[in-house]
């Protein structure tokens, strides 16, 4: 009994060495470090765009109805009635909530005839759902027929302002069964004029820049099919501009026709098929596109919806960095630096670069004009491989491509990866290594450090 009891203690001990040794995401942070203010000096706005920023921010929040003349019309397909319902954390503009909006929308009467998908939970991320392949008469998903195009979660049915428009939603449960369904976050759209505003030159002289690495990284652009130009919002840098951000949204998340986006949209089996049955168009009953400019108004308000939107995000103030908090004691500065120095030294920096440039001259603001944009990342597209591919191409970004995620802000952000398919940090990163991942040589590089070294880049990350 003696020598067992001399044996157990040393075990004891190391299990209490190795628990205070471990690392640990030191999680969200919940003092306010200013988020989701305005870029614009009320001192130097000569333009008078701190008018506009105030009206994108007050439609941001507006709840949209069906039929109702103060707004423009929801459905008859959405993922959510409100711009701030996804954009929520840690202020309006950010990321997912902790509480989940979607999760209400049936039991307040928003989606009354639909079924609650089984994905969608009320402390879980908030969603959009896509099937990477339509599925064949088997139920299987079709390798061969791409899909890729959103499901919307909810539709208007049994509303009383919704008409006949009875629509079903997808079969989710046929697409989860064929393991053909995956899923996006909201992205946060803090200091987005900054990134709006990096000239194409500057993006491409600093991708020359990073290519002079020995890590196997090799970041390419998407570009708009357009004018060839380099794209830069969504998570597959699939949007050109924070207008075009906001029209796609409206019309997909909300079902809001625009200026950008005039029609109606059906799912993508609907659109291979007939479209939309006539029970379901105009039913707003004012015409397309449902959101328009309004020329009678003499301020800020003749703005159609969109382009208030793209206002309210261009102007929002990148986020500041803060202090860590870590099991109730503040981290030292020191250790923040350290990690900061670390999280360059294994890697990280080549695609998460502190800053890919400045801005140019800006016609809007002078706040927007010549600033250093420390975003930490590269805006580049790269290949992160089997474990975070999703299947789903969007302009030029393939299957398992993924713009570099800003990553100002991570200190307040809850849901990580393009699917919120986590809430720690330090799982997240190791997701990003994988078969055909740029990533992997970093992410070893990560895991040959100490655990209080793994611990100094965690903190370094929770102060952006």
């Amino acid at each position: 009994m003696s020598k067992s009891r001399f044996v157990s203690l040393p075990l004891a001990l190391l299990l209490i060495v190795s628990a205070a040794s471990a690392q640990t995401d030191p999680g969200v942070q919940s003092a306010s470090r200013g988020t989701g203010a305005t870029i614009i000096s009320p001192s130097n706005d000569p333009n008078g765009f701190t008018a506009f920023f105030n009206d994108g921010f007050n439609r941001f929040r507006e709840i949209e109805a069906v039929s109702n003349s103060a707004n423009n019309g929801l459905g008859p397909r959405f993922n959510s009635n409100q711009c701030s319902s996804c954009h929520a954390q840690p202020a309006m503009g950010g990321s997912g909530a902790a509480v989940n909006p979607q999760f209400l929308l049936i039991s307040s009467g928003v989606a009354p005839d639909n079924t609650m998908p089984s994905f969608i939970t009320a402390n879980g991320p908030t969603l959009e759902a896509r099937a990477p392949f339509f599925l064949n008469s088997s139920g299987e998903a079709n390798t061969a027929a791409p899909n890729g195009g959103v499901e919307d979660l909810f539709t208007v049915a049994g509303r009383s302002d919704a008409g006949n428009c009875n629509l079903a939603q997808p079969n989710f449960a046929a697409y989860l069964a064929a393991n053909d369904l995956i899923f996006r976050i909201p992205t946060p759209t803090f200091g987005a004029g900054l990134i709006e505003n990096l000239d194409d030159s500057t993006l491409l002289a600093n991708r020359a820049k990073n290519l002079s690495n020995t890590l196997g990284i090799s970041g390419t652009f998407n570009r708009s099919g357009n004018d060839g130009t380099i794209t830069r919002f969504g998570w597959k840098a699939q949007n050109k501009s924070l207008h075009m951000f906001a029209g796609e949204a409206y019309n997909v998340e909300m079902g809001i026709s625009n200026e950008l986006f005039p029609q109606d949209r059906p799912l993508p089996e609907e659109e291979q098929a007939a479209g939309l049955p006539s029970s379901c168009l105009n039913l707003s009953g004012t015409g397309y596109p449902e959101d328009t400019s309004n020329p009678s108004q003499t301020n800020a308000a003749v703005l159609d919806d969109v382009s208030a939107f793209a206002n309210f995000m261009r102007f929002l103030a990148p986020p500041p960095p803060g202090s860590v908090v870590l099991n109730g004691s503040q981290v030292p500065a020191g250790l923040i630096a350290a990690g900061s120095a670390l999280f360059s030294s294994i890697g990280c920096a080549a695609c998460h670069n502190p800053s890919p440039g400045t801005t140019q001259l800006s016609n809007f603001v002078p706040a927007l004009s010549n600033v250093q944009v420390n975003a930490y990342s590269d805006l580049e597209i790269h290949n992160m491989g089997t474990r975070l591919a999703d299947n789903v191409s969007q302009g030029s970004a393939g299957g398992d491509q993924f713009r570099t995620a800003p990553l100002w802000g991570l200190g307040q952000r809850i849901f990580l990866l393009h699917d919120g398919r986590t809430t720690n940090l330090y799982t997240a990163i190791e997701d990003h290594k994988s078969t055909r991942s740029e990533a992997t040589t970093v992410i070893n590089n990560f895991n040959k450090l100490t655990s209080a070294q793994q611990q100094e880049l965690l903190d370094f990350l929770r102060s952006l």
